[in-house]
C-alpha cells in the first residue's frame, strides 16, 4: 500500500528550527519528485518545497534560505528543515508524492512563544 506518514512537527519557540519527516512506504521514494506543502485555516494548501527524482531542489521566494528539502537515499524518509522558526510558520505540513498525488496526514507545527 502506497503511504506517507509525516512527523516531528510539534510547539516551537521562535527562532528555533525543526526537522520534519515523511516516512514512505509501498514505493522508493528517490525514484519520484517529492514535496512538501503546508496549509493554515482559511487559506489554500502552499507548495513550500520541492526535491526532484535527481535531487535537484527548489523553493519559493518565501522560504528559500530558511527551508531544506532532503531524501535519505538509503531509507525512506523525506526531510523538511526549518530554520529561525516565525510565528507565520504556523500550519500543518503535508508530504506529498507529485505523481498520483499521494498525500500525508499532515504535521502540526506551531511557533508561539
Amino acid at each position: 500500500q502506497v503511504q506517507l506518514v509525516e512527523s516531528g512537527g510539534g510547539l516551537v519557540q521562535p527562532g528555533g528550527s525543526l526537522r520534519l519527516s515523511c516516512e514512505a512506504s509501498g514505493f522508493t521514494v528517490s525514484g519520484y519528485a517529492m514535496a512538501w506543502h503546508r496549509q493554515t485555516p482559511g487559506k489554500e494548501r502552499e507548495l513550500v518545497a520541492l526535491i526532484a527524482s535527481g535531487g535537484h531542489s527548489n523553493y519559493p521566494d518565501s522560504v528559500r534560505g530558511r527551508f531544506t528539502i532532503s531524501v535519505d537515499t538509503a531509507k525512506t524518509p523525506v526531510y523538511l528543515q526549518i530554520a529561525n522558526l516565525k510565528p507565520d510558520h504556523t500550519a500543518v505540513y503535508y508530504c506529498n508524492r507529485t505523481i498520483g498525488g499521494i498525500w500525508g496526514q499532515g504535521t502540526q507545527v506551531t511557533v508561539s512563544s
